[in-house]
């Protein structure tokens, strides 16, 4: 049996995540359902894992959900981060560039070398490349580093000039090395598009999860609500998923050392 949570586990939500994990597996074990001790971490292949007959809760992207994992997995939920400006459930990328960087507005980076986390990443590079060619501008793909955290810093460090990292990572990233925020500066927003969905494998009973997930979550102590910044777990439909676009994957990919 697999579980996990590898979206937003690092730094202060790492022991979060394993206390909403204690109270899920609980929730599971209580309804007659097995369910893993600990969560899994560090998979090499995360859609061998998302894949996984035995899966019993990770989370995923997007982009992967609709590319991949769509009538593969079964779509259990959405946990809602009360991103500003976004539906509940939804969220949405922010354009960072160095803060001494001159160019003011996003329409001013037309041809910059852009930064992504990897192609299949609907926040790190589809949301941000749909949305840049909406204005018409060109973002070019110069540098693919890996993470969102690892995008931020190229472009701090100046080996890219821009990058795209979803609110929920710059929120937690603004708490936990303000340091590299500080030398960074967002200068645009991609509109909102559907969250980070739980799924489990094919065929499991998507409302007894559901609940039990949306009880663990309003069952958090207030220290690991506001460190994890849940707020609840919303049903967002599967079409919703798969109506966001997916622009080309770029031909080059130069990965960082």
């Amino acid at each position: 049996m697999i579980a996990s949570l590898p979206m937003y586990d690092f730094g202060t939500t790492v022991a979060a995540n394993d206390r909403l994990w204690a109270a899920i597996r609980d929730g599971l074990r209580a309804a007659g359902n097995a369910a893993p001790e600990a969560l899994s971490r560090g998979a090499d292949d995360l859609f061998a894992h998302w894949l996984a007959p035995d899966l019993v809760l990770s989370q995923t992207c997007g982009l992967p959900y609709r590319a991949r994992l769509h009538g593969h997995v079964t779509l259990i939920g959405t946990p809602d981060f009360a991103v500003e400006g976004c539906p509940p459930g939804h969220y949405r990328s922010l354009f960072i560039a160095r803060a001494a960087d001159p160019r003011a507005a996003l329409a001013d980076f037309d041809g910059a070398a852009f930064a992504y986390n990897d192609a299949g990443s609907q926040s790190g590079w589809a949301a941000p490349q749909a949305h840049a060619a909406g204005l018409g501008l060109h973002l070019r793909p110069a540098l693919r580093t890996g993470g969102h955290r690892l995008s931020a810093q190229a472009v701090a460090a100046g080996k890219a000039d821009l990058a795209a990292i979803d609110a929920v990572t710059w929120r937690l990233l603004t708490r936990d090395d303000p340091a590299l925020c500080a030398a960074l500066r967002v200068v645009g927003m991609t509109a909102p598009s559907p969250g980070l969905p739980y799924v489990s494998a094919r065929g499991a009973d998507t409302a007894l999860i559901f609940d039990i997930i949306a009880t663990a979550i309003a069952g958090l102590a207030p220290g690991d609500r506001e460190t994890l910044g849940l707020r609840g777990l919303v049903a967002i439909p599967a079409a919703e998923y798969l109506s966001v676009p997916t622009p080309p994957a770029p031909e080059a990919i130069v990965a960082q050392d």
